[in-house]
């Protein structure tokens, strides 16, 4: 056995091996591409877009870290049954073709998964450990703290209706 616990439990030299070889060594060179296309992106959105759309584009390059919080808080056995329900459903809208902001139209397409996604947290939070929500956290900063940001900013900017439409769905 080794010092190195997953979920509370010593993990034998074994399993750790079979663990390392799943994954992702990031800072492979492969992962470079990611790195250098992902900054492109921001440059292109910061300059095309000025500053509403330089933030904008900040939160869009959240979202596949949001996304998979929420699928690792769908697993996490600390998250009751009812709250991982909510976690499933905002899963499941993030995946379906038919969104309230088509996912076609471009940047803005996104923005009703990005606030769904942050409102569900927002209700899952309430329910759980804020340390769940952490241990389950891999992207770039503060989660809390994005999560405010992009709330506020959803508040400010979004048509009024579809961040109803938003909270609606949310809420049910």
């Amino acid at each position: 056995m080794t010092d190195d616990i997953l979920n509370g439990r010593e993990m034998p030299e074994h399993e750790q091996d079979e663990v390392k070889e799943r994954i992702l060594d990031l800072d492979a060179p492969k992962m470079k591409f990611y790195e250098d296309l992902r900054q492109k992106a921001k440059n292109w959105t910061n300059h095309k877009g000025g500053a509403l759309g330089g933030k904008l584009g900040e939160y869009l390059f959240a979202l596949p870290d949001l996304f998979i919080l929420v699928c690792r808080l769908a697993s996490d056995k600390r998250v009751p049954v009812k709250k991982k329900m909510v976690v499933a459903g905002i899963i499941s809208y993030v995946l379906m073709p038919l969104d309230i902001i088509p996912d076609f139209i471009p940047v803005i397409g996104y923005l009703d998964d990005l606030v769904l996604i942050v409102m569900g947290l927002n209700i899952v939070l309430n329910d759980i450990e804020k340390k769940v929500l952490l241990d389950n956290w891999s992207g770039d900063g503060d989660l809390l703290d994005l999560m405010k940001k992009i709330s506020a900013t959803a508040e400010q900017f979004m048509n009024k209706n579809i961040l109803q439409r938003i909270k609606n769905w949310v809420s049910k």
